[in-house]
């Protein structure tokens, strides 16, 4: 709880700071002193608070908050990202119009008589003299407003198909991944992976039910939900995901946690989890043996357990070592960023979610700083990561660059 508590008065910090630019381009330069713009004050204001409240909010069951709050959070993300592209060419027009406005100005035809006094020379002032504005005010009341216009159309219309894209099936990604261990009996070996599903406020059992069902229909060998199942505790939203219970294959399905199990009741989900039939690997393998083969399938806990004390962290040692080296081992941990300590085990495969693909672009730029892979294939230190996109969303229900993703990684023999 703390640890939201303190992201969410760091993001408030940010929205902060961040509406007050909006108020700036969008209010401000836009309209003249008096009523209007007060208004706008106020409702920048309004906004700049809806953000905070509404993380605390949820958190605090009022799920009411989630729809306005969180589609406000994309909606100012975007106005943002529009607003500081337009800087360049609007400081271009501004000072286009102001060379124009000098040249405008009209010259004298012949120098002004010079007055010799005790001070030395001076220039007579002219009778009703002013000083030549530096540009046209209403020329530059219409800049800011068709920029304010713009941003805000093209705002809109991304964040719209951003929700169009969020709510929609989850379409599924299917890799080829050749791994040298891999007996060739077990070539075309399928494992149906799939994360941050993000059951909460904004996504139900109906959501769940789709996601199964489509598992279901790729009658994968294995499966395997690399973290981020719920944001809320398993009183709120165990029926949500009552239907993984149906999920079928093979060789059984298989599950880690990812960092937002940590912030809803770890130890009542991994319990919960359990009991609707897939296996919680805690720092643990599993042996799968199929068509005549073996292969070690190892999972860790999310890396966020070291900072939260509600659980052990992630034990390389114990889900890695003492094992057959000779045999591929696939490894399921949440955040790609594990792979860096995978690497020094010898993992073949890592599967793993977390990213989101960045799920708002380009908001990927930022999360490929912290993550080695931000979606697809990749490798780290020699291990193959794949980075499935998720299947849900967090916060703003948009997904803009980066669609929600089933995927279906089929192991060949090299």
């Amino acid at each position: 709880m703390m640890a939201v508590l303190g992201f969410v008065a760091v993001l408030a910090l940010v929205t902060g700071l961040i509406h007050l630019y909006l108020w700036k381009r969008l209010v401000r330069d836009t309209t003249t002193p008096g009523r209007w713009r007060r208004i706008g004050g106020i409702a920048a204001l309004v906004l700049a608070l809806l953000v905070p409240v509404t993380l605390a909010g949820t958190q605090a069951g009022l799920y009411w908050l989630a729809w306005p709050g969180y589609l406000w959070l994309a909606l100012m993300f975007y106005l943002l990202v529009v607003l500081v592209v337009l800087e360049v060419p609007m400081l271009v027009a501004r000072l286009v119009l102001r060379r124009r406005v000098v040249a405008a100005e009209p010259t004298t035809a012949a120098p002004e008589p010079v007055l010799v006094g005790a001070a030395g020379p001076t220039e007579p002032p002219a009778a009703g003299a002013v000083a030549a504005p530096d540009h046209d005010p209403s020329r530059r009341l219409l800049l800011a407003r068709g920029a304010a216009i713009f941003a805000g159309l093209t705002a809109t219309g991304v964040t719209g198909y951003g929700i169009r894209t969020a709510l929609g099936p989850p379409h599924l990604d299917r890799v080829r991944i050749p791994l040298a261990k891999l007996p060739r009996s077990m070539d075309g070996l399928r494992i149906a992976t799939v994360s941050d599903i993000h059951l909460g406020p904004l996504r139900g059992r109906a959501h769940t039910e789709r996601i199964v069902a489509a598992i279901n229909r790729l009658d994968a060998d294995i499966v395997a939900v690399v973290g981020d199942l719920v944001d809320g505790s398993v009183a709120e939203l165990g029926s949500a995901a009552a239907p993984l219970r149906d999920l079928r294959s093979r060789h059984g399905s298989f599950f880690v946690t990812g960092n937002h199990e940590y912030y809803s009741g770890v130890e009542e989900w991994v319990q919960e989890v359990d009991r609707l039939g897939l296996r919680v690997l805690q720092n643990r393998r599993q042996e799968i043996q199929a068509r005549g083969g073996v292969l070690d399938l190892a999972g860790v806990n999310d890396l966020t357990a070291v900072g939260t004390g509600l659980a052990a962290g992630p034990d390389f040692a114990a889900a890695l070592g003492d094992r057959d080296p000779s045999r591929p081992v696939v490894l399921l941990a949440h955040q790609p960023l594990a792979a860096k300590e995978a690497a020094r085990y010898g993992v073949d495969l890592q599967l793993s979610g977390h990213t989101h693909g960045g799920q708002m672009v380009p908001f990927n730029l930022a999360v490929g700083l912290e993550q080695p892979v931000v979606s697809g294939l990749g490798e780290v230190d020699g291990t193959k990561v794949y980075v499935t996109n998720g299947a849900g969303f967090w916060g703003p229900p948009v997904r803009v660059g980066a669609e929600p993703q089933i995927s279906l990684v089929e192991l060949r023999s090299a």
